[in-house]
């Protein structure tokens, strides 16, 4: 037991162990955004529909600001950008909570929206920053384990912490921000290489330099987006992320069409955090061999076969059986995935590429249930389930493609050699 948790935890910088104590920290106070609809409907007296439609507010406010602190992190620092986001969320917080209007209430989440997810690439960013190339897997997968552990406990928390007032919900939120904020400011350093002060061209309006990676100025987002290797990388992991959404709406919707109550909806999805906390590092250990495209290939399969097998569930065990082979999937993909693109980012520029690959994800939360829904409507569940199978088999297929040297997914306008260090091979151990 011993050498598993050094094999998982050992050799990591102090700083990491920092960032990752306050995004625990964070996590652990993250009661609102779980309950959020439920307040509205329920405290505030609002439609289903209205909560939909802030839910939508949100989702549009992390895709916007995947691309702003993205490029902040990049021109102002990440660990400024980090902080300002950090006190704006802890700020938005607070105000929801003494919100009631619909009107004010929908504009301070859409702020909100902005504020907390423009954290993601930052921290993404610093985790690539601070971590070796060939740590970097289990060093997302830390930290995705610490935003799971965080998530478990916060939901199970919030729903006691409710029965004495929601206003506490969101003032114990705002406070675990702050806390967070506290540590990054005391402990986590300014990661950014230092050649990234020069001119940056989304904000100076200057032309791209070229020459070596510790030497220009971070490319456009325009270069970012004609980076044709990495964007393919963005693309599939939206592919997968959409079928991953399947659980937030499709799911109960298709298991209370079948005539479950919501408390075996409860039991049924309970299992996904479960599966995470307990299984996230005993499969990044068991993993840490194998090739990485070789595990987003397996892990995509899991995740659309265990959606897929969901048109055959008919009983309370059988959706366990499928929430898990999903939850192994999501667990294999994800932290492979952000670390593969994190190696795929030039160090002067990690905070457009992380931006824009946290869009992929703001893209999916947005879209995903959006998508399931209307499937859902025209086609029926079981056609949904069938086309979360063929989604995973496509997004294997991609990663297969990458795999192969010889086809190498990239425009003939993106970034050449000049703009990073070493071009990293996909099959290569990130």
């Amino acid at each position: 037991m011993a050498r598993a948790i050094k094999d998982a935890m050992g050799g990591l910088p102090s700083q990491f162990w920092w960032l990752w104590a306050s995004t625990l920290i964070n996590r652990l106070g993250g009661f609102v955004t779980t309950f959020l609809a439920l307040y509205l409907t329920t405290e505030r007296g609002l439609s289903a529909s209205f909560a939909g439609f802030v839910a939508a507010l949100y989702g549009a406010g992390g895709a916007v600001a995947a691309v702003v602190a993205g490029v902040l992190a990049d021109r102002v620092g990440r660990r400024p950008t980090l902080l300002i986001s950090q006190l704006a969320t802890a700020a938005a917080m607070a105000t929801l909570g003494f919100s009631r209007e619909p009107v004010l209430i929908a504009v301070v989440v859409t702020v909100l929206g902005v504020t907390a997810n423009a954290a993601r690439p930052c921290i993404q960013a610093i985790i690539a920053d601070l971590v070796p190339d060939k740590d970097r897997v289990r060093a997302f997968s830390l930290n995705y384990w610490a935003v799971n552990i965080g998530f478990g406990v916060a939901s199970a928390a919030a729903g006691l912490i409710a029965e004495h007032g929601y206003l506490l919900l969101f003032l114990g939120n705002s406070a675990s921000v702050l806390l967070c904020a506290v540590v990054i400011f005391l402990k986590v350093p300014e990661t950014r290489p230092q050649d990234s002060l020069s001119a940056d061209p989304d904000l100076a309006g200057g032309q791209e330099e070229t020459g070596g990676a510790s030497a220009g100025p971070a490319p456009s987002l325009g270069a970012v987006l004609r980076d044709g290797r990495f964007m393919a990388v963005v693309f599939l992991s939206l592919l997968v992320a959409l079928v991953l959404m399947q659980y937030t709406t499709s799911l109960p919707v298709s298991m209370g069409k079948e005539g479950f109550s919501s408390k075996e909806y409860g039991i049924v999805i309970s299992m996904n955090g479960l599966m995470v906390v307990l299984a996230q590092i005993p499969v990044t250990r068991a993993l840490k061999d194998i090739q990485p495209v070789t595990v987003l290939i397996i892990a995509s399969l899991l995740s659309g076969f265990g959606f897929g097998l969901t048109a055959f569930a008919h009983s309370v065990p059988f959706y366990i059986v499928t929430v898990c082979l999903w939850t192994i999937g999501e667990v294999m993909h994800n932290p492979t995935s952000m670390s593969l693109a994190a190696s795929l980012s030039p160090a002067h520029s990690r905070g457009r590429y992380q931006g824009v690959y946290t869009l992929a994800w703001s893209g999916a939360t947005f879209a995903g249930p959006l998508l399931g829904g209307v499937v859902i409507d025209r086609f029926g569940s079981d056609a949904l389930w069938a086309g979360c199978a063929v989604v995973g088999v496509v997004a294997a297929v991609g990663y297969g493609v990458l795999a192969n040297p010889l086809g190498q997914v990239a425009s003939p306008a993106a970034p050449t050699s000049t703009h990073r260090e070493k071009e990293p091979e996909l099959k290569s151990e990130v």
